[in-house]
C-alpha cells in the first residue's frame, strides 16, 4: 500500500510539472493608438504553445481592429469594433513568429491595456525567447528584356539624279525663265552623297568618260557594294575622277535645304544656300547634310545661248539588318526579415 502511494504522488508530481505550468507574460503594456494610425509588435510563440490575449480600452472608445497573423499572411484571429477581449486563446502548432495589430480610424486616440502571454506545451519550452530580431536581406531577381543588336549592315548606292537639263537664256524678251529648280530626298541611312554638274557637251562628255572608264577599273571590279560606280567612289571615299573641261559657258548653282528658301530663289528674292559655285563642270563629295529633301537651284547668266546642264547625284546608304535577343536583367531588392534565436 506504501509503495502505490508513493507511485500515485509521483505521477500527480510529474503531470503538475508537464500540464501545469504556468503562463508566461510575452508583453504587458499601456498602449496608445493616435488617430487614423495603427501599432503592431512582433512576438515569437514555439510550436505547443496556447497564446493567450487580453485586451482592454480604458479612454477614447473602442478600437476598429484587432488582429494576430502568424507571419508572413495568415490572419489567426480579427475583430472590430473592440473595447474588450478576455484571455483569447490560440493553440500554436508550429513556431512561428506572429504579429499583433491595433487600428484606430477614427480622428481621436484611443489608450489600451494589453497583455499577451504563453503557455508553454513543456519543460523545454518555458524559456523560450519571444523576442523578434530583424535582419536585412538581398533578394535577387532575373528580368527577361529584349536588345535590339546589329545582325549585318548593308551598304549600296543609289543614283538619286542623273538628267540633263536646258535653260534658256536671261534674255527677258524671250519668255523664258533662266533658272531650273531641281530636288531630290536622301534616303534614310544615307551617310554620304555626291554630285556632278557639268555644262554643255563638254561637262556631259566629261561625266560620260569618268563613268566608263570607273566601269572598266579594277575599282570596278573588286568592290561589291551595289550600285557602286564613279559617283559612289566620289561619294563614299571622296575619289574625284571627273576633269575639269575648258569652255565659255557657265552656270551657277546654288544647293538650298529648305523649300521656303527654294522659293525665295524661283521668284528672284534673297535666299540662303549651303553650297553655292559658279563652275563649267564640279563635282564633290557631301558629308551633310544627310537627310531630307534637297533642292538644287541652276542660273544661266548668257544673255543670249540658252545651256544644256548634266547634273548627277549619288548617295552611299547603309541599312542595318537588326534581331532580338533576350537578355536577363538582374535586379536585387533589400527588405527587411524578421527572425528568432532560438
Amino acid at each position: 500500500m506504501k509503495k502505490i502511494l508513493i507511485l500515485i504522488s509521483v505521477v500527480v508530481c510529474w503531470n503538475s510539472a508537464v500540464f501545469g505550468l504556468s503562463p508566461v507574460d510575452v508583453a504587458e503594456n499601456t498602449l496608445k493608438v493616435n488617430g487614423n494610425s495603427e501599432e503592431v509588435f512582433y512576438y515569437g510563440f514555439a510550436a505547443g504553445d496556447e497564446l493567450v490575449l487580453s485586451f482592454k480600452a480604458i479612454s477614447g472608445g473602442a478600437l476598429n481592429e484587432v488582429e494576430i497573423c502568424e507571419l508572413p499572411s495568415s490572419t489567426k484571429f480579427m475583430d472590430y469594433k473592440v473595447k474588450k477581449i478576455d484571455n483569447k486563446t490560440l493553440h500554436i502548432s508550429r513556431t512561428g513568429i506572429y504579429k499583433f495589430r491595433f487600428t484606430n480610424q477614427e480622428k481621436s486616440p484611443r489608450i489600451c491595456k494589453i497583455r499577451i502571454q504563453r503557455i508553454p506545451a513543456s519543460l523545454d519550452t518555458r524559456d523560450f525567447n519571444s523576442s523578434v530580431y530583424w535582419r536585412t536581406v538581398q533578394d535577387t531577381t532575373y528580368i527577361p528584356t529584349e536588345e535590339k543588336y546589329p545582325m549585318r549592315r548593308d551598304t549600296t548606292a543609289q543614283t538619286l539624279v542623273e538628267r540633263t537639263t536646258k535653260i534658256a537664256s536671261s534674255n527677258i524678251m524671250n519668255g523664258n525663265s533662266n533658272k531650273d529648280l531641281i530636288d531630290f530626298t536622301l534616303p534614310k541611312g544615307t551617310i554620304s552623297w555626291s554630285y556632278y554638274i557639268g555644262v554643255g557637251t563638254e561637262g556631259q562628255r566629261a561625266f560620260n568618260k569618268a563613268k566608263s572608264g570607273f566601269l572598266n577599273s579594277a575599282a570596278s571590279f573588286s568592290s561589291h557594294i551595289p550600285g557602286y560606280g564613279t559617283m559612289a567612289a566620289l561619294a563614299m571615299y571622296g575619289v574625284n575622277a571627273f576633269n575639269l573641261i575648258q569652255g565659255e559657258d557657265n552656270v551657277k548653282f546654288w544647293f538650298i535645304g529648305d523649300e521656303t528658301n527654294a522659293s525665295m530663289f524661283r521668284f528672284g528674292k534673297k535666299f540662303k544656300c549651303f553650297k553655292q559655285g559658279d563652275v563649267l563642270n564640279d563635282a564633290a563629295q557631301m558629308k551633310k547634310p544627310l537627310a531630307g529633301k534637297i533642292y538644287l537651284g541652276l542660273f544661266n547668266d548668257n544673255l543670249i545661248e540658252p545651256i544644256n546642264v548634266t547634273v548627277s547625284v549619288t548617295a552611299i546608304i547603309v541599312t542595318e539588318q537588326n534581331s532580338i535577343r533576350i537578355n536577363k536583367l538582374m535586379k536585387i531588392t533589400s527588405r527587411e526579415e524578421a527572425y528568432l534565436k532560438n
